[in-house]
């Protein structure tokens, strides 16, 4: 047994453990996998993988968690516990 990539198109769609032998009906073509085999790479001969970048959290979503801050601050100030706040928001 061994991992096989499943290729479509140029593109990584699946990695499998396939023992290299039994009929294998799926859409693509199984080439033994290395260390660079993964879902969402490209293989031309050879496997290539490029880690996509860090999230990046969008302007509004950073607005959304410093409002949601504040009001939980502002809800502490006025006695609430973090409980009573969890249930509330």
């Amino acid at each position: 047994m061994a991992d096989y990539a499943l290729v479509k198109n140029g593109t990584v769609e699946n990695v499998i453990v396939w023992d290299g032998v039994k009929q294998a009906n799926l859409d693509g073509d199984l080439i033994l996998a290395d260390s660079d085999a993964r879902v969402g790479g490209t293989y031309d001969g050879a496997f290539h993988f490029v880690d996509p970048p860090a999230y990046e959290p969008t302007a509004e979503e950073i607005q959304k968690d410093a409002d949601k801050a504040s009001g939980n601050a502002k809800l502490k100030a006025l006695g609430l516990t973090d409980a009573e706040i969890e249930a509330i928001t």
